[in-house]
């Protein structure tokens, strides 16, 4: 690091150098062709020369003057200026807009050394503004999806309380508290997950593994779920498929897509797994035959807290794909989505086959 820094101070310095030493030839230049005029034209007797020297001194004084303006001018528009700008930036980023923009020099791909530093500052304060936005939402959405089965939770705490009530009452009211006590624990877990995951405290540890049993004891999880709603379950795994990944993340990935396909098909619905192999890939691919997503909805579904169909919202938070899109970054996969309104959504995840 040392060397890069002595490099960059010798390369300024040798820039420098180069712009004295043009600034003093061109005065140099001036000063002489104002002497050749004068010794040429000038008689050359101790008393034309007496008359024409001060005449030659204001001259030199004036070109003096004038290049010294010209340079405080040049110092003003591409050194103070810049920097004054600057600072100022910086002071209002610092105090918190993040909206302020510096304007350039000469332009935004000019080769000028503030324009390069002004570029930067611009775009730092552009991904401040972006990540503000995020922060202002995220504690928004947050402190909603909190109050909600707070409130719930309160209001049945309170009817416990009356001597009124009878036994069955009081059982239901119990297990509502107990069913807002458990999404207020996932949705704080899926919090710390998505938080620990963006903020990279989480590192893949990687193993080769057979993903395709690891699909099939996912799916088995929601076993008693899909029986519930009698749901037909349609399998298609070409082989044992191995990848290279991290087993623990990635069954985060299997357990919110089947999940959610479980939760958005209907009764007598259907949910397909096909796993197979597209290229260097491994394409895992989890279809509903449910009520689908619209355009709009799709192209937020990986945002967190974003819930397209409200009438599902209260067995989620909005944080599962969030998760999802994460996790498929860090292992460096690949997710798409295709859907149609009204007749289902397939998630198709792609990852590198371990040969």
């Amino acid at each position: 690091m040392k060397y890069i820094d002595d490099e960059f101070s010798f390369s300024e310095l040798k820039r420098i150098i180069r712009k004295v030493f043009i600034f003093l030839v061109l005065i140099g230049f001036a000063v002489s062709c104002n002497f050749i005029l004068f010794l040429s034209f000038a008689p050359m007797n101790e008393e034309a020369i007496r008359e024409a020297a001060p005449i030659t001194f204001v001259n030199v004084l004036f070109l003096t003057v004038l290049f010294t303006l010209i340079d405080e001018v040049r110092h003003f528009l591409m050194v103070t200026r810049p920097i004054k700008q600057i600072r100022e930036g910086m002071n209002k980023i610092v105090e918190g807009d993040f909206h302020v923009r510096i304007p350039y020099v000469i332009g935004e791909n000019s080769v000028n050394d503030f324009d390069a530093i002004i570029k930067g500052v611009n775009e730092m304060a552009r991904e401040l503004s972006g990540v503000e936005t995020l922060r202002t939402d995220f504690i928004s959405n947050v402190s909603h999806e909190l109050k909600t089965p707070l409130a719930v939770i309160q209001n049945y705490g309170t009817m416990l309380q009356s001597p009124y009530i009878s036994d069955e009452e009081r059982n239901e009211y119990a297990v509502a508290i107990t069913e807002q006590t458990r999404k207020l624990s996932n949705m704080i877990t899926n919090i710390l997950k998505l938080n620990r995951l963006e903020n990279q405290q989480i590192y893949p540890e990687k193993k080769v593994y057979n993903i395709s049993e690891q699909l099939c004891e996912c799916l088995l999880m929601f076993e008693h779920a899909w029986e519930k709603k009698n749901i037909e379950i349609e399998t298609e795994i070409e082989d044992d498929f191995m990848v290279f990944q991290d087993e623990e993340l990635l069954s985060l990935v299997w357990n919110n897509l089947f999940s959610n396909a479980v939760k958005f098909t209907e009764d007598n619905g259907k949910i397909s797994l096909c796993v197979k192999r597209d290229k260097d890939s491994i394409a895992v691919s989890i279809s509903d035959s449910g009520c689908g997503i619209s355009p709009e909805v799709g192209a937020h579904i990986f945002e967190k807290f974003y819930q397209g169909d409200t009438s599902h919202a209260t067995q989620g938070n909005g944080l599962g794909l969030a998760l999802v899109k994460r996790v498929i970054d860090i292992v460096g996969g690949d997710i798409s989505v295709q859907s149609v309104l009204g007749e289902g959504t397939t998630f198709t995840v792609y990852l590198k086959e371990y040969k």
